[in-house]
């Protein structure tokens, strides 16, 4: 049975309305809208009609409140894409960013059961144990937790984690490159942990990324959970019928 867009209710019209002009460039990133009783008053609805429709604008990460200033078109999200392995360092030098890093958290663990299933391993095993805060253009954009095998890689608490790629330093120390990773994408609620650290507050949206990483001699050799910020990053994903 087919429906009018009538029947839609009308803080959905103004969300979907708004969120056109603003995929297609017509309003664009930085841009301040108008107060809300302006803006209330020209697409000749209430206030908070349109409140209704900012929040879903919010939610999207497409509109952006600032306490005191009003509320303005977010900066455009960070493609990332899921279809192959794109190490995040490298995929953000080719949007043109500057990306950095800061060792948040650097000890050893013994396996748990399942760590140990995920990676291959006895249960026990030694791990390293690793939190990373992702800058943006020193701006925190994601959390990186991830565990290493601490026999396949001695010494890696001794190396230079800072502003690097930890890819990059396991196959120049290591000669590991990593070939493929089994991964999935779900969305969490930041923990005060979390949000203290991307500076969000508690309980904002995130993409979860878990990942088990495979070496060239497909080696589980990683097992990561990476935690974007959903207000900065979506994930593409290519598919096709074959």
């Amino acid at each position: 049975m087919n429906r009018s867009s009538e029947a839609l209710p009308l803080y959905i019209q103004i969300a979907e309305g708004l969120s056109e002009q603003i995929e297609s460039g017509e309003l664009a990133p930085g841009t301040r809208l108008p107060a809300e009783r302006q803006l209330s008053a020209s697409l000749g609805v209430t206030r908070m009609t349109l409140r209704q429709a900012l929040q879903i604008l919010t939610a999207e990460g497409l509109v952006e409140r600032r306490q005191g200033s009003g509320n303005y078109i977010a900066q455009a999200k960070i493609e990332r894409t899921t279809s192959r392995l794109n190490p995040f360092t490298a995929g953000m030098e080719k949007n043109g960013l500057n990306p950095g890093a800061e060792v948040v958290l650097s000890e050893q663990r013994p396996a748990t059961s399942s760590l140990a299933a995920r990676l291959r391993l006895p249960v026990s095993s030694e791990l390293y144990y690793c939190h990373r805060l992702r800058l943006l253009n020193h701006q925190p954009s994601m959390l990186e937790k991830f565990y290493l095998p601490t026999a396949f890689f001695p010494g890696f608490e001794q190396l230079e984690l800072t502003d690097t790629s930890v890819y990059a330093q396991l196959e120049a120390h290591y000669d590991v490159r990593i070939q493929r990773a089994e991964q999935s994408i779900e969305a969490v609620a930041a923990s005060a942990y979390e949000a203290g650290l991307l500076q969000i507050p508690t309980g904002t949206p995130l993409l979860l990324e878990r990942r088990v990483s495979f070496d060239q001699d497909d080696r589980a050799v990683e097992y990561a959970k990476d935690l974007y910020r959903g207000d900065r990053f979506r994930f593409l994903l290519s598919t096709s019928s074959d």
